[in-house]
Protein backbone atom coordinates (compact mmCIF):
# COMPACT_ATOMS: atom_id res chain seq x y z
CA UNK A 1 0.00 0.00 0.00
CA UNK A 2 2.94 2.36 0.58
CA UNK A 3 4.07 2.13 -3.04
CA UNK A 4 0.67 1.72 -4.68
CA UNK A 5 -0.55 4.97 -6.26
CA UNK A 6 -4.10 5.25 -7.51
CA UNK A 7 -4.27 7.26 -10.75
CA UNK A 8 -6.70 10.13 -11.13
CA UNK A 9 -10.19 8.91 -11.92
CA UNK A 10 -10.17 10.55 -15.39
CA UNK A 11 -6.88 8.84 -16.27
CA UNK A 12 -8.21 5.57 -14.91
CA UNK A 13 -11.41 5.77 -16.98
CA UNK A 14 -9.48 6.82 -20.07
CA UNK A 15 -7.31 3.72 -19.79
CA UNK A 16 -10.49 1.64 -19.56
CA UNK A 17 -11.74 3.35 -22.74
CA UNK A 18 -8.47 2.42 -24.45
CA UNK A 19 -8.73 -1.16 -23.18
CA UNK A 20 -12.32 -1.45 -24.44
CA UNK A 21 -11.22 -0.02 -27.80
CA UNK A 22 -8.55 -2.72 -28.09
CA UNK A 23 -11.09 -5.37 -27.10
CA UNK A 24 -13.39 -4.16 -29.88
CA UNK A 25 -10.87 -5.77 -32.28
CA UNK A 26 -10.88 -9.03 -30.30
CA UNK A 27 -14.45 -9.55 -29.11
CA UNK A 28 -16.80 -10.63 -31.89
CA UNK A 29 -19.45 -8.11 -32.92
CA UNK A 30 -23.07 -9.13 -32.94
CA UNK A 31 -26.61 -8.06 -32.18
CA UNK A 32 -29.92 -9.19 -30.76
CA UNK A 33 -33.29 -8.31 -32.20
CA UNK A 34 -35.46 -6.31 -29.83
CA UNK A 35 -39.19 -5.83 -29.47
CA UNK A 36 -41.40 -3.28 -27.67
CA UNK A 37 -43.26 -4.32 -24.55
CA UNK A 38 -45.68 -2.51 -22.25
CA UNK A 39 -45.05 -3.13 -18.56
CA UNK A 40 -46.25 -1.29 -15.44
CA UNK A 41 -47.58 1.61 -17.51
CA UNK A 42 -44.19 2.13 -19.18
CA UNK A 43 -42.83 1.12 -22.57
CA UNK A 44 -39.85 -1.20 -22.58
CA UNK A 45 -37.60 -2.54 -25.30
CA UNK A 46 -36.69 -6.14 -24.56
CA UNK A 47 -34.27 -8.58 -26.17
CA UNK A 48 -35.49 -11.61 -28.14
CA UNK A 49 -33.37 -14.30 -26.44
CA UNK A 50 -32.81 -16.55 -29.47
CA UNK A 51 -32.15 -13.80 -32.01
CA UNK A 52 -28.38 -13.23 -31.58
CA UNK A 53 -26.42 -13.07 -34.82
CA UNK A 54 -22.71 -12.40 -35.26
CA UNK A 55 -21.65 -9.46 -37.45
CA UNK A 56 -18.40 -9.60 -39.48
CA UNK A 57 -15.87 -6.87 -38.76
CA UNK A 58 -14.49 -4.42 -41.30
CA UNK A 59 -10.76 -3.67 -41.19
CA UNK A 60 -8.92 -1.01 -43.19
CA UNK A 61 -6.32 1.69 -42.58
CA UNK A 62 -9.03 4.32 -42.69
CA UNK A 63 -11.21 2.43 -40.18
CA UNK A 64 -8.26 2.12 -37.79
CA UNK A 65 -7.33 5.82 -37.97
CA UNK A 66 -10.59 7.77 -38.28
CA UNK A 67 -13.31 5.14 -38.63
CA UNK A 68 -15.25 3.86 -41.62
CA UNK A 69 -18.83 2.61 -41.82
CA UNK A 70 -19.58 -0.30 -44.13
CA UNK A 71 -23.10 -1.61 -44.48
CA UNK A 72 -23.60 -5.04 -42.95
CA UNK A 73 -20.32 -4.96 -41.06
CA UNK A 74 -19.12 -3.70 -37.68
CA UNK A 75 -16.18 -1.33 -37.32
CA UNK A 76 -13.83 -1.62 -34.31
CA UNK A 77 -13.02 1.61 -32.50
CA UNK A 78 -10.72 3.90 -34.44
CA UNK A 79 -7.95 6.06 -33.00
CA UNK A 80 -10.17 9.10 -33.44
CA UNK A 81 -13.05 7.19 -31.88
CA UNK A 82 -11.08 6.70 -28.67
CA UNK A 83 -10.91 10.45 -28.12
CA UNK A 84 -14.38 11.12 -29.51
CA UNK A 85 -15.89 8.72 -26.95
CA UNK A 86 -15.41 11.28 -24.17
CA UNK A 87 -17.35 14.21 -25.74
CA UNK A 88 -19.96 11.74 -27.00
CA UNK A 89 -20.35 10.37 -23.50
CA UNK A 90 -20.73 13.87 -22.06
CA UNK A 91 -23.32 14.70 -24.69
CA UNK A 92 -25.31 11.52 -24.04
CA UNK A 93 -25.43 12.18 -20.30
CA UNK A 94 -25.81 15.98 -20.37
CA UNK A 95 -28.98 16.05 -18.23
CA UNK A 96 -27.37 13.92 -15.56
CA UNK A 97 -24.15 15.97 -15.55
CA UNK A 98 -26.15 19.16 -15.07
CA UNK A 99 -28.19 17.57 -12.28
CA UNK A 100 -25.05 16.48 -10.39
CA UNK A 101 -23.66 20.00 -10.67
CA UNK A 102 -26.87 21.53 -9.33
CA UNK A 103 -27.37 19.22 -6.36
CA UNK A 104 -23.79 19.80 -5.22
CA UNK A 105 -24.17 23.57 -5.55
CA UNK A 106 -27.39 23.61 -3.52
CA UNK A 107 -25.96 21.51 -0.69
CA UNK A 108 -22.93 23.80 -0.51
CA UNK A 109 -25.25 26.81 -0.34
CA UNK A 110 -27.12 25.26 2.60
CA UNK A 111 -23.83 24.46 4.31
CA UNK A 112 -22.74 28.08 3.94
CA UNK A 113 -25.84 29.21 5.84
CA UNK A 114 -24.55 27.37 8.93
CA UNK A 115 -27.81 25.42 9.27
CA UNK A 116 -26.17 21.97 9.23
CA UNK A 117 -23.50 22.82 11.81
CA UNK A 118 -26.03 24.56 14.04
CA UNK A 119 -28.33 21.53 14.02
CA UNK A 120 -25.47 19.20 15.00
CA UNK A 121 -24.26 21.39 17.89
CA UNK A 122 -27.85 21.67 19.12
CA UNK A 123 -28.06 17.87 19.22
CA UNK A 124 -24.75 17.63 21.09
CA UNK A 125 -26.04 19.94 23.82
CA UNK A 126 -29.35 18.14 24.19
CA UNK A 127 -27.87 14.62 24.43
CA UNK A 128 -24.66 15.37 26.27
CA UNK A 129 -25.48 12.83 29.00
CA UNK A 130 -27.02 10.30 26.61
CA UNK A 131 -24.28 9.70 24.00
CA UNK A 132 -25.69 6.46 22.60
CA UNK A 133 -28.99 8.12 21.78
CA UNK A 134 -27.14 10.98 20.14
CA UNK A 135 -24.99 8.59 18.12
CA UNK A 136 -28.08 6.73 16.96
CA UNK A 137 -29.80 9.95 15.85
CA UNK A 138 -26.72 11.17 13.96
CA UNK A 139 -26.17 7.72 12.47
CA UNK A 140 -29.76 7.52 11.20
CA UNK A 141 -29.61 11.07 9.84
CA UNK A 142 -26.49 10.29 7.80
CA UNK A 143 -27.77 6.83 6.81
CA UNK A 144 -31.14 8.19 5.71
CA UNK A 145 -29.62 11.15 3.89
CA UNK A 146 -27.54 8.76 1.82
CA UNK A 147 -30.31 6.19 1.27
CA UNK A 148 -33.06 8.67 0.36
CA UNK A 149 -31.22 11.75 -0.95
CA UNK A 150 -27.96 10.33 -2.28
CA UNK A 151 -25.73 12.27 0.12
CA UNK A 152 -22.10 11.23 -0.14
CA UNK A 153 -19.33 13.77 -0.48
CA UNK A 154 -21.55 16.43 1.09
CA UNK A 155 -20.67 15.03 4.54
CA UNK A 156 -16.93 15.61 4.13
CA UNK A 157 -17.01 19.09 5.76
CA UNK A 158 -18.79 17.58 8.78
CA UNK A 159 -16.10 14.95 9.55
CA UNK A 160 -14.19 17.18 12.05
CA UNK A 161 -17.42 17.68 14.03
CA UNK A 162 -17.96 13.93 14.33
CA UNK A 163 -14.32 13.48 15.40
CA UNK A 164 -14.78 16.22 17.99
CA UNK A 165 -17.91 14.48 19.30
CA UNK A 166 -16.16 11.08 19.51
CA UNK A 167 -13.22 12.50 21.45
CA UNK A 168 -15.50 14.42 23.78
CA UNK A 169 -17.42 11.21 24.59
CA UNK A 170 -14.29 9.07 25.16
CA UNK A 171 -14.04 7.20 21.86
CA UNK A 172 -11.20 6.99 19.33
CA UNK A 173 -10.68 8.56 15.92
CA UNK A 174 -11.75 5.40 14.08
CA UNK A 175 -15.11 5.42 15.83
CA UNK A 176 -15.59 9.11 15.04
CA UNK A 177 -14.87 8.58 11.37
CA UNK A 178 -16.93 5.39 11.33
CA UNK A 179 -19.95 7.41 12.47
CA UNK A 180 -19.74 9.07 9.04
CA UNK A 181 -18.13 6.42 6.85
CA UNK A 182 -20.29 3.43 7.81
CA UNK A 183 -23.77 5.00 7.48
CA UNK A 184 -22.92 7.04 4.38
CA UNK A 185 -21.81 3.98 2.41
CA UNK A 186 -24.24 1.45 3.86
CA UNK A 187 -27.11 3.90 3.36
CA UNK A 188 -25.96 4.48 -0.22
CA UNK A 189 -26.06 0.70 -0.74
CA UNK A 190 -29.74 0.41 0.20
CA UNK A 191 -30.64 2.97 -2.48
CA UNK A 192 -34.21 3.52 -1.22
CA UNK A 193 -34.73 6.61 -3.40
CA UNK A 194 -31.09 7.44 -4.11
CA UNK A 195 -31.17 9.61 -7.27
CA UNK A 196 -27.61 8.62 -8.21
CA UNK A 197 -28.17 4.86 -8.17
CA UNK A 198 -31.68 3.45 -8.16
CA UNK A 199 -33.35 6.24 -10.14
CA UNK A 200 -30.70 6.19 -12.85
CA UNK A 201 -30.58 2.37 -12.98
CA UNK A 202 -34.37 2.18 -13.21
CA UNK A 203 -34.35 4.77 -15.96
CA UNK A 204 -31.90 2.67 -17.99
CA UNK A 205 -33.93 -0.47 -17.19
CA UNK A 206 -37.10 1.31 -18.35
CA UNK A 207 -38.78 0.89 -14.96
CA UNK A 208 -41.00 3.46 -13.22
CA UNK A 209 -38.83 5.74 -11.05
CA UNK A 210 -38.88 4.65 -7.41
CA UNK A 211 -40.70 1.39 -8.11
CA UNK A 212 -39.94 -1.69 -5.98
CA UNK A 213 -39.38 0.47 -2.92
CA UNK A 214 -40.88 -2.04 -0.45
CA UNK A 215 -37.98 -4.51 -0.45
CA UNK A 216 -35.45 -1.68 -0.38
CA UNK A 217 -37.10 -0.30 2.77
CA UNK A 218 -36.65 -3.68 4.45
CA UNK A 219 -33.04 -3.68 3.26
CA UNK A 220 -32.68 -0.18 4.74
CA UNK A 221 -33.77 -1.39 8.18
CA UNK A 222 -31.53 -4.48 8.15
CA UNK A 223 -28.40 -2.65 6.97
CA UNK A 224 -28.97 0.27 9.34
CA UNK A 225 -29.22 -2.10 12.30
CA UNK A 226 -26.18 -4.12 11.22
CA UNK A 227 -23.98 -1.05 10.79
CA UNK A 228 -24.99 0.59 14.06
CA UNK A 229 -24.45 -2.63 16.03
CA UNK A 230 -20.99 -3.00 14.46
CA UNK A 231 -20.02 0.58 15.32
CA UNK A 232 -21.28 0.61 18.90
CA UNK A 233 -19.75 -2.80 19.64
CA UNK A 234 -16.36 -1.49 18.57
CA UNK A 235 -16.84 1.89 20.22
CA UNK A 236 -17.77 0.50 23.63
CA UNK A 237 -14.89 -1.99 23.57
CA UNK A 238 -12.43 0.81 22.80
CA UNK A 239 -13.93 3.16 25.38
CA UNK A 240 -13.52 0.50 28.07
CA UNK A 241 -10.12 -0.71 26.82
CA UNK A 242 -8.23 1.79 24.59
CA UNK A 243 -5.61 -0.88 23.75
CA UNK A 244 -8.22 -2.52 21.48
CA UNK A 245 -8.28 0.52 19.19
CA UNK A 246 -7.21 0.11 15.57
CA UNK A 247 -5.35 3.41 16.05
CA UNK A 248 -3.50 2.72 19.31
CA UNK A 249 -0.65 5.16 18.60
CA UNK A 250 -2.93 7.98 17.52
CA UNK A 251 -2.72 10.99 19.89
CA UNK A 252 -6.13 12.08 18.54
CA UNK A 253 -5.23 15.74 18.39
CA UNK A 254 -7.74 17.93 16.55
CA UNK A 255 -5.76 21.19 16.48
CA UNK A 256 -5.30 20.88 12.71
CA UNK A 257 -9.03 21.46 12.26
CA UNK A 258 -8.98 24.77 14.12
CA UNK A 259 -11.28 25.84 16.94
CA UNK A 260 -14.75 24.32 17.15
CA UNK A 261 -16.85 27.42 17.62
CA UNK A 262 -20.39 26.79 18.71
CA UNK A 263 -23.06 27.72 16.20
CA UNK A 264 -26.39 28.59 17.78
CA UNK A 265 -29.44 27.11 16.08
CA UNK A 266 -31.75 29.95 15.05
CA UNK A 267 -35.23 30.09 13.60
CA UNK A 268 -33.62 30.96 10.29
CA UNK A 269 -31.66 27.69 10.35
CA UNK A 270 -34.81 25.73 11.20
CA UNK A 271 -36.72 27.36 8.34
CA UNK A 272 -33.91 26.56 5.89
CA UNK A 273 -33.65 22.89 6.93
CA UNK A 274 -37.42 22.47 7.11
CA UNK A 275 -37.93 23.99 3.67
CA UNK A 276 -35.23 21.84 2.11
CA UNK A 277 -36.50 18.56 3.61
CA UNK A 278 -40.09 19.36 2.57
CA UNK A 279 -39.00 20.39 -0.92
CA UNK A 280 -36.94 17.26 -1.49
CA UNK A 281 -39.79 15.09 -0.22
CA UNK A 282 -42.13 16.81 -2.68
CA UNK A 283 -39.67 16.16 -5.52
CA UNK A 284 -39.52 12.46 -4.66
CA UNK A 285 -43.31 12.27 -4.59
CA UNK A 286 -43.50 13.97 -7.99
CA UNK A 287 -40.92 11.52 -9.38
CA UNK A 288 -43.10 8.58 -8.38
CA UNK A 289 -46.56 10.03 -9.08
CA UNK A 290 -45.94 12.43 -11.99
CA UNK A 291 -43.10 10.64 -13.73
CA UNK A 292 -40.62 13.50 -13.34
CA UNK A 293 -37.13 12.99 -14.74
CA UNK A 294 -33.78 14.67 -14.23
CA UNK A 295 -34.75 17.88 -16.03
CA UNK A 296 -37.75 18.53 -13.77
CA UNK A 297 -35.72 17.62 -10.68
CA UNK A 298 -32.94 19.98 -11.74
CA UNK A 299 -35.44 22.79 -12.22
CA UNK A 300 -36.67 22.28 -8.66
CA UNK A 301 -33.14 22.54 -7.29
CA UNK A 302 -32.77 25.90 -9.03
CA UNK A 303 -35.93 27.03 -7.20
CA UNK A 304 -34.61 25.64 -3.89
CA UNK A 305 -31.38 27.63 -4.28
CA UNK A 306 -33.33 30.86 -4.85
CA UNK A 307 -35.62 30.34 -1.84
CA UNK A 308 -32.75 29.33 0.49
CA UNK A 309 -30.92 32.52 -0.52
CA UNK A 310 -33.90 34.64 0.57
CA UNK A 311 -34.48 32.62 3.78
CA UNK A 312 -30.84 33.03 4.78
CA UNK A 313 -30.85 36.75 4.02
CA UNK A 314 -27.82 36.32 1.75
CA UNK A 315 -26.94 38.84 -0.91
CA UNK A 316 -26.77 37.77 -4.51
CA UNK A 317 -22.96 37.88 -4.46
CA UNK A 318 -22.80 35.74 -1.31
CA UNK A 319 -25.18 33.16 -2.74
CA UNK A 320 -23.29 33.00 -6.03
CA UNK A 321 -19.99 32.56 -4.20
CA UNK A 322 -21.42 29.57 -2.32
CA UNK A 323 -23.02 28.09 -5.44
CA UNK A 324 -19.82 28.56 -7.42
CA UNK A 325 -17.86 26.80 -4.70
CA UNK A 326 -20.34 23.94 -4.88
CA UNK A 327 -19.93 23.74 -8.65
CA UNK A 328 -16.16 23.60 -8.23
CA UNK A 329 -16.48 20.73 -5.75
CA UNK A 330 -18.71 18.80 -8.16
CA UNK A 331 -16.57 19.25 -11.30
CA UNK A 332 -14.89 15.85 -11.02
CA UNK A 333 -17.92 13.74 -9.97
CA UNK A 334 -20.14 15.42 -12.58
CA UNK A 335 -17.70 15.01 -15.45
CA UNK A 336 -16.86 11.46 -14.39
CA UNK A 337 -20.43 10.59 -15.40
CA UNK A 338 -19.77 11.66 -18.97
CA UNK A 339 -16.32 10.10 -19.19
CA UNK A 340 -17.64 6.79 -17.85
CA UNK A 341 -20.40 6.94 -20.44
CA UNK A 342 -17.62 7.01 -23.04
CA UNK A 343 -16.86 3.38 -22.15
CA UNK A 344 -20.37 2.41 -23.18
CA UNK A 345 -20.06 4.53 -26.33
CA UNK A 346 -16.97 2.57 -27.42
CA UNK A 347 -18.59 -0.81 -26.78
CA UNK A 348 -21.88 0.17 -28.35
CA UNK A 349 -20.45 1.67 -31.54
CA UNK A 350 -18.25 -1.40 -32.05
CA UNK A 351 -21.40 -3.53 -31.60
CA UNK A 352 -19.80 -5.80 -29.02
CA UNK A 353 -22.24 -5.17 -26.14
CA UNK A 354 -24.72 -7.74 -27.39
CA UNK A 355 -21.85 -10.20 -27.87
CA UNK A 356 -20.73 -9.76 -24.25
CA UNK A 357 -24.35 -10.19 -23.26
CA UNK A 358 -24.65 -13.34 -25.37
CA UNK A 359 -21.56 -15.03 -23.92
CA UNK A 360 -22.41 -13.98 -20.35
CA UNK A 361 -25.96 -15.24 -20.66
CA UNK A 362 -24.76 -18.49 -22.24
CA UNK A 363 -22.52 -19.15 -19.22
CA UNK A 364 -25.32 -18.34 -16.77
CA UNK A 365 -28.21 -19.99 -18.59
CA UNK A 366 -27.26 -23.45 -17.30
CA UNK A 367 -27.08 -22.20 -13.71
CA UNK A 368 -29.99 -22.01 -11.24
CA UNK A 369 -31.64 -18.58 -11.20
CA UNK A 370 -30.41 -17.79 -7.68
CA UNK A 371 -26.79 -18.49 -8.60
CA UNK A 372 -27.19 -16.39 -11.74
CA UNK A 373 -28.56 -13.52 -9.65
CA UNK A 374 -25.67 -13.77 -7.20
CA UNK A 375 -23.32 -13.74 -10.19
CA UNK A 376 -24.80 -10.41 -11.28
CA UNK A 377 -24.21 -9.05 -7.76
CA UNK A 378 -20.56 -10.15 -7.75
CA UNK A 379 -20.06 -8.79 -11.27
CA UNK A 380 -21.25 -5.34 -10.18
CA UNK A 381 -18.98 -5.46 -7.12
CA UNK A 382 -15.92 -6.20 -9.23
CA UNK A 383 -16.90 -3.62 -11.85
CA UNK A 384 -17.13 -0.96 -9.14
CA UNK A 385 -13.37 -1.25 -8.59
CA UNK A 386 -12.80 -0.09 -12.17
CA UNK A 387 -15.70 2.38 -12.41
CA UNK A 388 -16.22 3.80 -8.90
CA UNK A 389 -18.75 6.38 -10.08
CA UNK A 390 -22.20 4.98 -9.27
CA UNK A 391 -24.07 6.93 -11.93
CA UNK A 392 -21.30 6.29 -14.45
CA UNK A 393 -21.32 2.59 -13.64
CA UNK A 394 -25.10 2.47 -14.05
CA UNK A 395 -24.75 3.87 -17.55
CA UNK A 396 -22.08 1.28 -18.37
CA UNK A 397 -23.46 -1.87 -16.76
CA UNK A 398 -27.24 -1.53 -16.75
CA UNK A 399 -27.53 -1.61 -20.56
CA UNK A 400 -25.93 -5.06 -20.22
CA UNK A 401 -27.72 -6.23 -17.09
CA UNK A 402 -31.20 -5.22 -18.26
CA UNK A 403 -31.41 -7.48 -21.32
CA UNK A 404 -29.41 -10.15 -19.47
CA UNK A 405 -32.14 -10.31 -16.85
CA UNK A 406 -34.71 -10.63 -19.66
CA UNK A 407 -32.84 -13.57 -21.16
CA UNK A 408 -32.32 -15.33 -17.82
CA UNK A 409 -35.93 -14.86 -16.78
CA UNK A 410 -35.08 -12.53 -13.87
CA UNK A 411 -37.06 -9.38 -13.21
CA UNK A 412 -35.48 -6.06 -14.09
CA UNK A 413 -36.04 -4.95 -10.49
CA UNK A 414 -33.73 -7.77 -9.41
CA UNK A 415 -31.09 -6.53 -11.85
CA UNK A 416 -31.41 -3.04 -10.35
CA UNK A 417 -31.15 -4.47 -6.83
CA UNK A 418 -27.98 -6.39 -7.77
CA UNK A 419 -26.53 -3.18 -9.20
CA UNK A 420 -27.19 -0.92 -6.20
CA UNK A 421 -25.89 -3.54 -3.75
CA UNK A 422 -22.83 -4.42 -5.81
CA UNK A 423 -21.98 -0.77 -6.40
CA UNK A 424 -22.75 0.43 -2.89
CA UNK A 425 -21.23 -2.14 -0.56
CA UNK A 426 -17.87 -2.29 -2.31
CA UNK A 427 -17.58 1.50 -2.00
CA UNK A 428 -16.79 1.10 1.67
CA UNK A 429 -13.57 -0.82 1.02
CA UNK A 430 -12.10 -0.16 -2.45
CA UNK A 431 -9.15 2.28 -2.81
CA UNK A 432 -10.39 3.48 -6.21
CA UNK A 433 -13.35 5.15 -4.50
CA UNK A 434 -12.27 8.80 -4.58
CA UNK A 435 -14.84 9.90 -2.01
CA UNK A 436 -13.69 7.29 0.51
CA UNK A 437 -10.04 8.24 0.02
CA UNK A 438 -10.88 11.94 0.40
CA UNK A 439 -12.85 11.26 3.60
CA UNK A 440 -10.00 9.18 5.05
CA UNK A 441 -7.60 12.00 4.22
CA UNK A 442 -9.72 14.56 6.04
CA UNK A 443 -10.09 12.28 9.07
CA UNK A 444 -6.35 11.36 9.12
CA UNK A 445 -7.20 7.65 9.06
CA UNK A 446 -4.79 5.41 7.06
CA UNK A 447 -6.52 3.30 4.41
CA UNK A 448 -4.94 0.05 5.60
CA UNK A 449 -6.25 0.67 9.14
CA UNK A 450 -9.73 1.42 7.80
CA UNK A 451 -9.60 -1.71 5.63
CA UNK A 452 -8.82 -3.90 8.63
CA UNK A 453 -11.52 -2.19 10.70
CA UNK A 454 -14.35 -2.37 8.16
CA UNK A 455 -13.59 -5.73 6.47
CA UNK A 456 -15.80 -7.79 8.85
CA UNK A 457 -18.71 -5.40 8.25
CA UNK A 458 -18.19 -5.56 4.49
CA UNK A 459 -18.25 -9.37 4.49
CA UNK A 460 -21.34 -9.49 6.70
CA UNK A 461 -23.05 -6.92 4.45
CA UNK A 462 -22.28 -8.98 1.35
CA UNK A 463 -23.92 -12.01 2.98
CA UNK A 464 -27.00 -9.87 3.66
CA UNK A 465 -26.95 -8.61 0.07
CA UNK A 466 -26.80 -12.14 -1.32
CA UNK A 467 -29.73 -13.06 0.90
CA UNK A 468 -31.84 -10.16 -0.41
CA UNK A 469 -31.01 -11.00 -4.03
CA UNK A 470 -32.13 -14.58 -3.35
CA UNK A 471 -35.36 -13.34 -1.77
CA UNK A 472 -35.98 -11.05 -4.74
CA UNK A 473 -35.62 -13.97 -7.13
CA UNK A 474 -37.78 -16.36 -5.11
CA UNK A 475 -40.57 -13.81 -4.68
CA UNK A 476 -40.53 -12.53 -8.26
CA UNK A 477 -39.59 -9.03 -7.03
Amino acid sequence: MRTFKIPHVFIFLFWIIILCSVLSYVIPSGKYDRKPKDSQKTKQTVVKPESYTEIPKHYSLKSVLIGEEVEGKASPTSLLGVFAAIPKGLSDSAALVFYVFLIGAVFTLIHYTGALNAALFSLIERFNTRPKQLFFILYILVFSGSAFLGLLMEVIPLIPIFLFLAKRMGYDRMFGFGMVGVPIFLGWSTGVTNPFTVLIAQSVAELPPGSGIGLRLVLYVVCAGLGFYFLMRYGERVRMNPSLSHLQDDPFNLEEYGNFEKVVLTRCHVRILGFFVASYAAILVAVQLLGWRLIEMSACFVCIAIVVTFLAGMSGDEAMAALTKGLEIMIVPALVVGVARGIYVVLQEAQVIDSILHYASSSLMSMPLIIAGEGMLLFQSVLNFFIPSASGQALVSMPLMTPLSDILGLSRQTAVLAFILGDGLSNIIIPTNGVLMAMLGVAKVPFEKWFKFVLPLFLASMVVAMGFVAVAILTGY
